[in-house]
């Protein structure tokens, strides 16, 4: 089946000179890559990050160093 994708330029020369180097059609190499990505299995959803909860009388004019914050994360 034929199709027409559009791929940015710096994409496409590294595609190409991928497949020249390799001794393969860009066809091949693309068909090869689509094949690849379709049998990896999904990767696992990254944990979300629980941040600290940094209680202030006036919101939004608490302060905090880089040290400080820091020290909260760990």
């Amino acid at each position: 089946m034929r199709t027409t994708i559009d791929l940015p330029d710096a994409l496409f020369k590294e595609v190409k000179a991928t497949a020249a180097r390799r001794g393969m059609s860009l066809r091949a190499l693309i068909t090869e890559a689509v094949e690849h990505e379709l049998q990896t299995p999904p990767r696992a959803a990254a944990k979300p990050v629980r941040l600290p909860l940094v209680r202030s009388k006036r919101p939004g004019h608490l302060k905090l160093t880089n040290a400080q914050i820091d020290d909260l994360l760990e």
